[in-house]
Formats: structure tokens, C-alpha cells, sequence
């Protein structure tokens, strides 16, 4: 396992960390026992990092992942594992409206409390990293949640502040960087969605901000295991990423991705992610991570060798413009 700064922190994070959203449900079933078995070989084989949300199972991944720390400390293990998760807006929608108000969705009592719920499942006074699950554009001249954060900070409740990027507008957080309001960013980067090389990684490098780059295997469509027969049961996550006719253009492209890979002895999952960690800018990128045999298949392309600069280059063109993904064609 390789390690990289996490911003300007002296934290050093494992490249690959443990996406933690699948093992709290909404992906599938998904046995408990998988999930821990997960975790474990995970860290046994170098990951620092666990990113997972209060979303997440409604708190349930949090728990898991609290019952993994309390093992391992049980058992004498000499180790610092580094733990972000995420609180959401109040009820409302998602991400916020431009009509929306920061003091509404994120109020200084709801952020406190829910804070106090985060501590409670993961079984600690302090988290690692609190993110804001979502934002608005229209927050930036007075982000006044982060001043409560900073403040909760202050008072030893939280190691570092960061944001997870609204998908539809993931520069909406550049100002927050260069205002110093966040530690870190999370951000959708992959084959696919790459405007964030534009703009968005490049001024994180130079404020110190530290990237973590979700949905890197686009929701598995870019791990190449997807037809477009494929089907996802109902309370699954993926049926509606992949509704209508998403599924088979994400396929027709992914396909397009294998074809470039011929010859490079990376398979798409392994391409996927060495892409993302070219950036000179990513600190850890976190693939969903929901048994053993997935934690070791993610974390050995740490060891790979680095990606081909021509390789790289050619792989630019699945740049994917798809605007109105979430909405239709």
C-alpha cells in the first residue's frame, strides 16, 4: 500500500481507502458478517481511511465500522485508522435549492446534534472528519455552516471540516477551498467524469485541501462486469442510477474504455482506479468495498505500477459531458 498526504494535514492516508456506503445497505443484501470481514482484511492489508455517511443504513454503517474499531483496539492493535463521515442537510431538497437557506438546512443545533448521533454510532468523543453531505452555490458568500464547524473544531469534537460535492455542480465548492472554509473535498472524479481536472483539483493543490474521490468506478459501470441486461432489484441504489436507458449507454461506453485498455495488462477496474490516482492532487480514492474478495482486489492496484503517460493521454477521450444524467437524456 502506498500512502499520500492528506492536504496540508500530516496525516498520511493509504491511497485506496474502504467506501463504506454498500456495507450500510442500499446496494443489496448485505450480511453483516461480510461487511466486518471486509473491514478487517482491509486495514490488515494497509487502509487507514474509512469514509461513510449518516445515510448510510440510517447510522448503520457507522456502527459497523465502530464494532471494527473496538475489536482491533481490544486486540491490542498498535494502529491509526482515520474515520470521515458525513452529515446531511435537513429534510428538504437534495442538494439544497438556490431559494434554500444555510441557517434552515444546516442550523448550528441540528449540525450539534447530529455530530453528537455521528460520535455515538462510531463509539468516540471526537470524528476524524466531519463532512457537510451536500452544498449550494448559492451558500458560498456566507457559509455559515462551516463557521459552526470551525467552532466545533475548536472545541475538540472534530479533527478536520470537509464538503462532498453536489453532483450537479461540483465546482460550487471552489470558493470554499480558496476561503479556507474545508479541509477536504469530496469529489466525483472518474474515466468518465472528468471536468474536476479542470479546475476543481488543481486549486485544491494549491490551498492544501486534500481530495477524496468517490464513484470512481461510476457506480460499477466501469468495472466492465455490467450488460445492458443487467437488472438491479427495486430497493437497490443502482436501479435508479441506471434507470431508463442509462444502463446501456454507460455499457456502450464502458466498452469503449475495455478496447483502450487491450494490450495494457490493466482490466477496467484496475484502470479505473490508477486513472484517478494519476492526479498529483487525489489524497485517497474510497471504492465501495462490501467483501473480502473485493478488499483485496481494490487495495493490490495500489502496488501496480503507475500508469503510462500515453495510456493517460489516450483514456481522456471517455470524458463523459452528460449534463442531464440525473435528470434524463
Amino acid at each position: 500500500m502506498h500512502y499520500r498526504a492528506f492536504g496540508k494535514n500530516s496525516f498520511q492516508t493509504s491511497e485506496i481507502g474502504f467506501g463504506a456506503w454498500a456495507i450500510g445497505g442500499a446496494w443489496g443484501a448485505q450480511a453483516d458478517t461480510d461487511s466486518l470481514a471486509a473491514l478487517h482484511r482491509a486495514l490488515d492489508l494497509g487502509v487507514n481511511f474509512i469514509d461513510t455517511a449518516a445515510g448510510y443504513g440510517d447510522g448503520r454503517s457507522e456502527r459497523l465500522i465502530g464494532q471494527i474499531l473496538r475489536e482491533r483496539a481490544a486486540a491490542g492493535r498498535a494502529e491509526k485508522i482515520f474515520v470521515a463521515t458525513k452529515t446531511p442537510p435537513t429534510a428538504g431538497d437534495w442538494p439544497p435549492s438556490p431559494y434554500d437557506s444555510a441557517a434552515e438546512r444546516y442550523p448550528e443545533a441540528y449540525l450539534r446534534a447530529n455530530l453528537a448521533e455521528r460520535m455515538a454510532n462510531l463509539g468516540t468523543d471526537r470524528v476524524d472528519l466531519l463532512q457537510l453531505h451536500t452544498w449550494t452555490r448559492a451558500w458560498n458568500r456566507n457559509p455559515t455552516p462551516f463557521k459552526i464547524l470551525r467552532a466545533l473544531q475548536r472545541e475538540g469534537r472534530i479533527g478536520l471540516i470537509g464538503v462532498s460535492t453536489p453532483e450537479h455542480d461540483q465546482n460550487s465548492v471552489i470558493d470554499l477551498m480558496r476561503g479556507g472554509w474545508v479541509d477536504s473535498v469530496q469529489v466525483i472524479y472518474s474515466l468518465f467524469e472528468q471536468e474536476p481536472a479542470a479546475e476543481l483539483l488543481d486549486v485544491a493543490r494549491e490551498c492544501g485541501v486534500a481530495i477524496i474521490v468517490r464513484v470512481a468506478f461510476d457506480e460499477g459501470a466501469l468495472t466492465g462486469k455490467f450488460t445492458p441486461e443487467t437488472r438491479f432489484p427495486a430497493d437497490d441504489f443502482r436501479s435508479a442510477y441506471f434507470a431508463g436507458d442509462r444502463l446501456p449507454r454507460a455499457v456502450r461506453r464502458a466498452e469503449a474504455v475495455r478496447a483502450d485498455l487491450a494490450g495494457s495488462g490493466y482490466s477496467m477496474a484496475q484502470a479505473a482506479l490508477k486513472f484517478v490516482l494519476s492526479h498529483p492532487a487525489v489524497s485517497v480514492v474510497i471504492p465501495g468495498i462490501r467483501n473480502v474478495a473485493q478488499a483485496e482486489a481494490n487495495i493490490a492496484v495500489s502496488d501496480l505500477p503507475a500508469m503510462p503517460p500515453d495510456l493517460l493521454t489516450r483514456l481522456r477521450r471517455h470524458n463523459w459531458r452528460r449534463g442531464f444524467w440525473y435528470s434524463g437524456k
